[in-house]
């Protein structure tokens, strides 16, 4: 695929924002720029009309470079200068986003460069996940606003990996499903206790308790998710079986049959596995159990930087190597994995296409900066999971004196 710069007379002038020449120096940079990603099958067009990589016979997707700033912040930091310049609208994508960030994330590969070890650092100086630091960081993403999830989440604020038994059911069904899929792999019983660190709005800790007979006991530090999940718990009346807790999973006391964590461990941060490892240790009884579901990869990495600086502050998906942190040092046997990567996938195509259906709302309530870096975020998200470049992960583990199934024929039975 050919780099040299061509002319896109027929392009649309208003679509390129200023029309001045580009010089030999910014036609080298996005030359380089292109082969530092390994070439993808993308067509690059400058501001000046000039056009570089692939094609548009041949390429996914057009990338249009407005003006001389955002090309120079994606020199200087290709994923977050690339995140910033899209969001104010410095960058345009002609075709699909989402096609566009996948066919790059395929050529990268698992690509480690220099970006990816300051973004390590930056994360590590900006947001460390103490006390403190781990409220700031839940406040910054889960705390826009109640409505503005209710827009594109289903109906019961899930926002994690749905389980789809076949790829044409609904969101709704699909979300139905993970829940019992927890449950049936937890080999849940009627009357035993469950602790939850990271509720969430409650969608899970209501349902073992509604469907499963199971008192729950659910910490988060999100004070708009667990006001509304109080609120719900009220209305259902499951006021008696579920309790909802304003506070970190560090303080958890009691003991329980049963540990889950859907969606937290992101936000823990590598250098805490081993706080929820002794916390689990401490809660579980002889017999107990427990699953953690989360986003990983399958080498060290750290998030995105401009998805860690802009969204979510403080996150890290690590390795299966790297949950084991959870589990070995307390003696607690892993009794089965799961990777739902294409589940994930398909549940943010959801997300993606409601989100879009409700841009007008999500623009009157925020700024147009904002609506443009949550499409990005779920588009980028979605080619992620696509390409191989994020997992996600169920792990099931339990004491050694716990009575794991036989088979995992259980786990795929009909709902209940």
């Amino acid at each position: 695929m050919s780099t040299t710069p061509r002319t896109a007379s027929a392009e649309p002038r208003h679509r390129l924002g200023r029309h001045s020449a580009l010089t030999a120096i910014e036609r080298w940079l996005i030359e380089r720029l292109l082969a530092a990603k390994h070439s993808p099958p993308i067509r690059v067009l400058a501001w000046s009309g000039q056009e570089f990589g692939a094609r548009r016979d041949q390429a996914v997707a057009t990338l249009l470079i407005r003006d001389r700033r955002s090309l120079w912040s994606m020199v200087l930091s290709p994923e977050l200068g690339f995140g910033e310049a899209y969001s104010r609208g410095g960058i345009e994508v002609e075709g699909s986003l989402v096609e566009l960030l996948e066919a790059v994330y395929r050529a990268v590969g698992a690509d480690r460069g220099i970006e990816h070890k300051l973004a390590g650092l930056r994360a590590r100086l900006r947001h460390a996940n103490s006390l403190g630091g781990s409220k700031a960081n839940i406040h910054h993403h889960y705390d826009l606003g109640n409505e503005f999830y209710s827009w594109w989440l289903d109906e019961r604020m899930l926002y994690t990996c749905a389980y789809f038994p076949t790829p044409e059911v609904s969101l709704e069904q699909a979300q139905l499903a993970k829940m019992d899929l927890v449950a049936r792999k937890l080999q849940l019983q009627p009357g035993e206790r469950v602790v939850e660190a990271g509720c969430g709005w409650g969608a899970l800790a209501m349902h073992l308790a509604e469907h499963y007979g199971a008192h729950v006991r659910a910490f988060n530090i999100s004070s708009e998710q667990i006001r509304w999940a109080r609120q719900m718990a009220r209305r259902r009346g499951l006021d008696e079986r579920v309790e909802f807790v304003e506070d970190d999973y560090r303080n958890m006391s009691g003991t329980y049959d049963v540990f889950v964590s859907v969606g937290m461990l992101e936000h823990v941060g590598r250098d805490h596995y081993p706080d929820l490892g002794s916390v689990v240790n401490r809660v579980l009884t002889p017999q107990g159990r427990g699953l953690v579901h989360t986003i990983g990869r399958v080498q060290p990495r750290p998030l995105n930087p401009w998805i860690e600086k802009h969204i979510f502050p403080g996150a890290y998906p690590p390795t299966l190597r790297e949950m084991m942190d959870l589990f070995e040092p307390f003696d607690l046997p892993v009794l089965d994995v799961e990777n739902l990567r294409a589940h994930y996938a398909l549940t943010l195509e959801h997300w993606l296409a409601r989100y879009e259906r409700s841009i007008d709302r999500v623009r009157q309530r925020y700024d147009e900066n904002f609506v443009r870096a949550w499409r990005l975020y779920l588009s980028g998200s979605i080619a992620s999971f696509r390409s191989g470049h994020l997992q996600l992960f169920q792990v099931l583990f339990g004491r050694h004196d716990y009575r794991e199934t036989w088979t995992r024929q259980a786990f795929y039975r009909h709902p209940a």
